[in-house]
């Protein structure tokens, strides 16, 4: 295991090297820079800002200043928040993305899971629970994030008065852009859900269990459960790095301080070293959930661990 670990953590650095190439690379081939949207700056003051930040020198010279202060554990200054660093603003915002993206992502394990084991129990039982966990579903794959947040913002808090609308001043301001950021992926996590413990339901070990007259919660809590949720651990890797690196639109819509707003104003000021370090992060995050994902299957499936 302890070699398995190593491995893939050696494997993570020709990845996070390639993401921190390929966004230098985008971000200095796009047309226009960071200070182009600046009111007219004259000649020499532009040229000094420019020489301040190295973005006068050769583009290879840039980005290996650049991977050297990677290896420092410097992401660099801010260009639009004037005395600041990335990694400043990492540290500010991370947390704040981190808790809501946890709690969306445990609203949507909870609300995901149970609702696709409920509805592949159903299905020979009560087949109106079946269809309408699926009508559920759909609609909350179907509906956009922003969409959603929008209507409850309307109904919770512009026409009952319930949550406040936005901001981030306690557990009140976290209910909804947790439901807007956890509708989509409970809905998928249900659909997953429901189709691998009815294919497990179908096993001979179950048929077992059944002759044995086990009880049922036993039948479906200890031996189901585990063996159909593997394929909702691999769905829940990616999900969770995208959740906690926090989601850009609904922290917008929020007025939430996490990240992703950071994220869209860095894109609007064409604030480089802002937009590379956000990237970064969740590049370290999708490596390290990836990961945790991998060993869970350990865990969960004696097969891997034979091999």
């Amino acid at each position: 295991m302890i070699q398995f670990i190593l491995k893939r953590l050696l494997w993570g650095i020709p990845v996070l090297w390639s993401v921190a190439t390929i966004t230098f690379v985008i971000m200095h081939i796009v047309p226009g820079g960071p200070f182009d949207a600046e009111k007219q700056l004259p000649p020499e003051i532009k040229a000094n800002i420019e020489q301040k930040y190295y973005l006068d020198r050769p583009i290879t010279e840039q980005y290996l200043l650049y991977l050297l202060s990677l290896l420092k554990g410097d992401l660099g200054p801010s260009y639009k928040y004037v005395g600041r660093s990335v990694n400043d603003v990492i540290a500010d915002t991370f947390p704040v993305s981190i808790g809501l993206g946890l709690i969306a992502f445990i609203l949507s394990l909870i609300t995901g899971t149970g609702t696709g084991i409920v509805s592949a129990i159903a299905r020979d039982r009560g087949i109106w629970v079946d269809r309408t966990s699926m009508v559920l579903a759909i609609a909350g794959v179907s509906i956009p994030n922003f969409v959603l947040a929008a209507l409850l913002i309307l109904i919770f808090s512009h026409t009952f008065h319930i949550f406040p609308p936005a901001l981030w001043e306690g557990w009140r301001y976290t209910i909804l852009p947790a439901v807007s950021l956890s509708a989509a992926p409970a809905a998928y996590m249900a659909r997953v859900m429901r189709t691998s413990f009815l294919d497990i339901l179908k096993e001979d070990y179950l048929r077992t269990c059944y002759a044995k007259g086990l009880p049922l919660r036993t039948i479906f809590l200890k031996h189901a459960l585990k063996n159909a949720a593997t394929p909702l651990v691999t769905f829940s890797g990616p999900l969770l790095a995208a959740l906690v690196t926090g989601s850009f639109i609904i922290e917008y819509i929020f007025s939430i301080p996490g990240m992703g707003r950071y994220f869209v104003t860095a894109v609007i000021n064409r604030d480089y070293p802002l937009i590379m370090g956000v990237t970064l992060v969740y590049a370290i995050i999708i490596v390290a959930v990836n990961l945790a994902v991998d060993v869970l299957y350990f865990w969960l499936d004696p097969r891997i661990r034979r091999r």
